[in-house]
Protein backbone atom coordinates (compact mmCIF):
# COMPACT_ATOMS: atom_id res chain seq x y z
CA UNK A 1 0.00 0.00 0.00
CA UNK A 2 1.30 3.71 -0.93
CA UNK A 3 1.80 5.81 1.85
CA UNK A 4 -0.31 8.42 0.63
CA UNK A 5 -2.71 5.33 1.50
CA UNK A 6 -1.71 5.44 4.63
CA UNK A 7 -2.25 9.32 5.19
CA UNK A 8 -5.61 8.77 3.97
CA UNK A 9 -6.72 6.24 5.99
CA UNK A 10 -5.81 8.21 9.12
CA UNK A 11 -7.02 11.07 8.00
CA UNK A 12 -10.56 9.10 7.00
CA UNK A 13 -10.25 7.46 10.79
CA UNK A 14 -9.94 10.95 12.42
CA UNK A 15 -12.61 13.18 10.63
CA UNK A 16 -15.17 10.12 10.29
CA UNK A 17 -18.34 10.05 12.80
CA UNK A 18 -20.68 7.09 11.99
CA UNK A 19 -19.88 3.78 10.63
CA UNK A 20 -22.40 1.51 9.50
CA UNK A 21 -21.04 -2.13 10.70
CA UNK A 22 -22.45 -4.77 7.60
CA UNK A 23 -22.64 -7.99 8.91
CA UNK A 24 -22.72 -6.88 12.99
CA UNK A 25 -23.92 -9.54 15.05
CA UNK A 26 -25.01 -9.98 18.61
CA UNK A 27 -22.48 -12.76 19.60
CA UNK A 28 -19.53 -11.64 21.51
CA UNK A 29 -17.97 -14.45 19.84
CA UNK A 30 -17.72 -12.72 16.42
CA UNK A 31 -14.96 -10.29 15.74
CA UNK A 32 -17.16 -7.71 14.18
CA UNK A 33 -18.44 -7.71 17.59
CA UNK A 34 -14.92 -7.23 19.66
CA UNK A 35 -13.90 -4.80 16.52
CA UNK A 36 -16.97 -2.67 16.83
CA UNK A 37 -17.04 -2.47 20.37
CA UNK A 38 -13.67 -0.96 20.30
CA UNK A 39 -15.00 1.62 17.73
CA UNK A 40 -17.36 2.40 19.87
CA UNK A 41 -15.78 3.36 22.93
CA UNK A 42 -13.26 5.57 20.50
CA UNK A 43 -15.97 7.67 19.68
CA UNK A 44 -17.50 6.48 16.50
CA UNK A 45 -21.35 6.18 16.31
CA UNK A 46 -22.37 2.74 15.46
CA UNK A 47 -25.01 1.97 12.67
CA UNK A 48 -26.00 -2.34 12.93
CA UNK A 49 -26.57 -3.18 9.44
CA UNK A 50 -28.17 -6.94 9.36
CA UNK A 51 -31.80 -7.83 9.02
CA UNK A 52 -31.00 -11.14 11.35
CA UNK A 53 -30.89 -8.90 14.43
CA UNK A 54 -32.93 -6.20 15.90
CA UNK A 55 -29.94 -4.39 17.58
CA UNK A 56 -26.42 -4.56 19.00
CA UNK A 57 -25.59 -2.96 22.41
CA UNK A 58 -29.28 -0.77 22.44
CA UNK A 59 -28.45 0.14 18.88
CA UNK A 60 -31.05 -0.10 16.42
CA UNK A 61 -30.12 -2.42 13.93
CA UNK A 62 -31.21 -1.94 9.83
CA UNK A 63 -31.77 -4.79 7.24
CA UNK A 64 -29.40 -3.25 4.77
CA UNK A 65 -27.93 -0.09 4.29
CA UNK A 66 -30.50 2.01 2.20
CA UNK A 67 -32.82 1.58 5.19
CA UNK A 68 -30.19 3.65 7.49
CA UNK A 69 -31.31 6.98 8.61
CA UNK A 70 -28.61 10.35 7.87
CA UNK A 71 -25.30 10.37 6.99
CA UNK A 72 -22.89 7.44 7.31
CA UNK A 73 -19.05 8.12 7.27
CA UNK A 74 -17.43 4.71 6.56
CA UNK A 75 -19.49 1.21 5.63
CA UNK A 76 -17.51 -1.44 7.39
CA UNK A 77 -17.83 -4.83 6.33
CA UNK A 78 -18.05 -8.38 8.16
CA UNK A 79 -19.36 -10.60 5.54
CA UNK A 80 -17.78 -12.76 2.98
CA UNK A 81 -16.23 -11.94 0.09
CA UNK A 82 -19.32 -12.55 -2.69
CA UNK A 83 -21.48 -10.26 -0.55
CA UNK A 84 -19.20 -6.92 -1.28
CA UNK A 85 -21.13 -6.22 -4.80
CA UNK A 86 -24.49 -6.16 -3.72
CA UNK A 87 -22.87 -3.69 -0.32
CA UNK A 88 -20.91 -1.82 -3.03
CA UNK A 89 -24.28 -0.93 -4.88
CA UNK A 90 -26.30 0.27 -1.71
CA UNK A 91 -23.15 2.30 -0.70
CA UNK A 92 -23.07 4.13 -4.13
CA UNK A 93 -26.90 4.88 -3.57
CA UNK A 94 -26.68 6.22 -0.25
CA UNK A 95 -23.41 8.19 -1.34
CA UNK A 96 -21.16 6.98 1.77
CA UNK A 97 -17.81 8.26 1.30
CA UNK A 98 -15.69 5.33 2.39
CA UNK A 99 -16.22 1.59 2.53
CA UNK A 100 -14.10 -0.64 4.76
CA UNK A 101 -13.41 -4.53 4.12
CA UNK A 102 -11.97 -6.14 6.96
CA UNK A 103 -9.48 -8.68 6.54
CA UNK A 104 -10.06 -11.19 4.38
CA UNK A 105 -12.83 -9.83 2.11
CA UNK A 106 -12.07 -9.00 -0.90
CA UNK A 107 -13.35 -8.40 -4.32
CA UNK A 108 -11.50 -6.03 -6.86
CA UNK A 109 -14.46 -6.19 -9.10
CA UNK A 110 -17.23 -4.46 -6.86
CA UNK A 111 -14.27 -2.36 -4.97
CA UNK A 112 -13.08 -0.89 -8.38
CA UNK A 113 -16.74 -0.34 -9.71
CA UNK A 114 -16.97 2.12 -5.68
CA UNK A 115 -13.29 3.49 -6.48
CA UNK A 116 -15.37 4.94 -10.20
CA UNK A 117 -18.18 5.90 -8.16
CA UNK A 118 -15.85 7.79 -5.87
CA UNK A 119 -15.58 6.17 -2.80
CA UNK A 120 -12.65 5.72 -0.97
CA UNK A 121 -11.81 2.09 -0.41
CA UNK A 122 -9.96 0.02 2.11
CA UNK A 123 -9.34 -3.58 1.48
CA UNK A 124 -8.20 -6.50 3.67
CA UNK A 125 -7.50 -4.66 6.66
CA UNK A 126 -8.46 -4.57 10.17
CA UNK A 127 -10.07 -0.68 11.07
CA UNK A 128 -8.92 -1.65 14.74
CA UNK A 129 -5.59 -2.56 13.63
CA UNK A 130 -5.21 0.74 11.64
CA UNK A 131 -6.97 2.60 14.15
CA UNK A 132 -4.51 1.90 17.21
CA UNK A 133 -1.55 2.80 14.39
CA UNK A 134 -2.57 6.41 14.53
CA UNK A 135 -3.79 7.29 17.97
Amino acid sequence: MASNDYQRIAELLKTAKTIAVVGLTDSPLRPSYGVTQYMRSHGYRIIPVNPNIAEWEGEKAYPSLLEVPGKVDIVDVFRRSDAVPEIVEQAIQIKAPAIWLQEGVIHEEATERARRAGIFVVMDLCILKEHRKIR
